[in-house]
């Protein structure tokens, strides 16, 4: 066998399935080996850029790492985009590029770029194969790297010679995969008995506790850990963007999202908290608004498996480092107490007037119609992706998310055109499941040639597009902040339905409340690929909104 078939051999030998990705001159090698594999499905995109996203898709939903393979020079830099998208989310990821043989590199050849520093940055780790014998121990490694620990993307740049490379049988055959050794990598920490026991002292004493949820809460049976802590101490949870879905969204506990775009009760309740533990949480400034004035009274105390997160946006009481599942387990035994009724009380208030101030029913369709609709439509068990502005908010707020990994979106990038592509990654994964992308469309436009490759596949998709003209957050923010300068935000947009025939999808137009609940209808009863274009009002606002560099108590509500 040659490079490319020994690489071939590894993948099905991870458990690959699939591939995303996109042929070039670099990895024609690699291709010609793919061509006889019957054990790994390639999934041919349209741009490189969704590859990656529909890889990441596919890892968010499934917990399991995604793969694309992609070919050198402009390839490998389209890929980019997707790659940061995967590193500030933390998704399990193996991207393959394609490289010049080894005797071109440096010398400005065809399709050359220097991959393996431009991405250092954006992944976890990254590896240049110079030696067909290093395949081994380097694919070995880079499944371990993606997925133990805080998990992330990593990049392995193949050299085109290094691909035609004669093996020796034996290489693969005899050779048993090398012992996993990277020297100062250490995945996991036990949690110190005494932090524990610190953490548990402050919650016996403490009178107003809550527990804050991030997308570090999503890994394994964490979810089932929190369902289990936060209702034998009856403790409120408010969650982050990536949070959602680690608790179910209707659950009696959940206070909703926090930060710029959170609800009124979660908000409240982190600045009035004197205890918050804070659990696999970043602390973006969309969650924190103002550092300086974040839940200023609290004892925070951070939980995380990486170490480099502790202490690093917000100063914290007791950073611990660890898995959040035994953490959890562990309070458990020492916690004693889980009456806090006047923190009840009070809660159960500014919930009350967090639903007194919802929006009244309009004429007119709006967004949150829209997505209380696929809501009610799908009972909350359906995957949803999204892509990035004021549809990603409404859908945070408006869907009630019953399981985790079931809301697919970029929040650390916040990449436009994410969406689609994700919503294909998850489709092929779960070919049974109701999987809906609900994107804007300026978003839209980024990386609608997608459809064609979700047709091709002949999956279970549904997009809805939330058609305003405009940008829409952008626009908010110059409506609210610039005197509403509108400034290159108002946005045209194709005939939706008649694009999506053009691909051989199927399209529906909405405008009014009743022409949405009549089409979603008839979209989930229609296979293969619906595009849903709902008409909404212009200039809908997304509330309540924090003012950049504001504090959380500083909310805009209406």
């Amino acid at each position: 066998m040659n490079g490319a078939e020994l690489l071939i051999q590894l993948l099905i030998d991870k458990n690959v399935e699939t591939i995303f990705g996109y042929p070039g001159g670099a990895v024609l090698p690699l291709y010609d080996a793919l061509f006889d594999c019957k054990a790994i499905q390639h999934v041919l995109v349209r741009h490189e850029q969704a590859a990656v996203h529909a890889a990441d898709g596919y890892a968010r939903a499934t917990g399991r790492p995604g793969l694309a393979l992609v070919t050198s020079g402009p390839g490998a830099t389209n890929a980019i985009t997707g790659i940061a998208t995967a590193f500030m989310d933390s998704i399990p990821l193996v991207i393959l590029t394609g490289q010049v043989a080894t005797e071109l590199i440096g010398l400005d050849s065809f399709q050359e770029v220097d991959i393996y520093g431009m991405t250092m940055p954006v992944t976890k780790h990254n590896y240049m194969v110079r030696e067909v014998g290093d395949l081994h121990r380097i694919v070995n490694e880079a499944f371990y790297l993606a997925t133990s620990g805080r998990p992330g993307p990593v990049l392995i740049d193949l050299p085109k010679n290094i691909m035609t490379a004669i093996v020796a049988d034996k290489l693969y055959s005899e050779i048993s995969p090398p012992p996993l050794h990277i020297r100062g990598y250490q995945p996991y920490l036990q949690i110190p008995a005494h932090s524990l026991e610190l953490a548990a002292e402050r919650f016996n004493h403490a009178e107003r506790p809550l527990v804050l949820v991030g997308g570090g809460c999503m890994p394994g049976d964490t979810p089932a850990w929190l369902k289990q802590f936060v209702e034998r101490f009856r403790l409120p949870v408010a969650s982050t963007l990536m949070g959602l879905g680690a608790l179910p969204s209707d659950h009696p506990q959940h206070l909703g999202m926090v930060g710029m775009h959170g609800t009124v009760a979660a908000n409240r309740a982190l600045q009035a908290a004197d205890l918050v533990l804070c659990l696999g949480v970043r602390f973006s400034d969309r969650v924190t608004g103002n550092r300086k004035s974040f839940s200023p009274g609290s004892f925070k105390i951070q939980v995380d498996i990486d170490s480099s997160e502790l202490n690093k946006n917000i100063n914290v009481d007791l950073s611990i480092t660890g898995l959040i599942s035994e953490m959890l387990a562990g309070l458990m035994e020492e916690i004693h107490r889980s009456d806090h009724s006047p923190w009840e009380k009070q809660i159960q208030q500014w919930i009350k007037r967090s639903s007194k101030s919802s929006p009244q029913p309009e004429a007119k369709l709006t967004p949150q119609d829209v997505i209380k609709c696929i809501d009610a439509a799908t009972d909350g068990n359906a995957i949803i992706s999204t892509d990035v502005g004021q549809h990603q908010i409404w859908t945070a707020r408006n869907y009630n998310f019953t399981e985790p990994r079931s809301f697919l979106t970029s929040g650390g990038l916040g990449t436009m055109g994410y969406g689609l592509p994700a919503a294909i990654g998850a489709a092929v994964a779960y070919p049974s499941r109701d999987v809906i992308c609900i994107t804007g469309d300026g978003s839209f436009q980024m990386n609608m040639q997608e459809i064609m490759t979700a047709v091709d596949l002949e999956i279970n998709l549904k997009v809805a597009i939330l058609k305003n003209g405009y940008l829409g957050m952008v626009r908010q923010w110059q409506q609210l902040f610039l005197g509403r300068r509108y400034s290159a935000v108002h946005i045209s947009s194709p005939d939706f339905v008649a694009l999506a025939k053009s691909f051989g999808a199927h399209g529906f137009r909405a405008q009014s409340l009743e022409e949405a609940e009549c089409m979603i209808e008839e979209a989930f009863h229609t296979k293969g690929v619906v595009i849903m274009e709902f008409d909404i009002t212009e200039e809908s606002n997304v509330y309540p909104i924090v003012p950049p560099g504001a504090g959380n108590h500083d909310m805009i509500e209406e």
